[in-house]
């Protein structure tokens, strides 16, 4: 704890934030925003008008791709 935040892991975060996204699974910031901007994505959670990504939803996503 510092400055009385709290940090928690990303694995067990069930949002993150794109930046967050990106460093978790290796893939790129601005390949993560690509993926946010498109409709029917997956793994997008809007609050207000930022954009988070559900984890779970975001790690089954990448099991099931072959090519990013």
């Amino acid at each position: 704890m510092t400055n009385n935040e709290i940090i928690i892991p990303a694995y067990q975060k069930v949002t993150l934030s794109p930046r967050e996204a990106a460093a978790y699974s290796n893939i790129g910031i601005n390949k993560i925003g690509a993926f946010l901007r498109k409709p029917n994505c997956p793994f997008v959670l809007f609050v207000g008008t930022k954009k988070l990504v559900k984890r779970k939803e975001f790690e089954k996503f990448i099991s099931n791709q072959l090519v990013i």
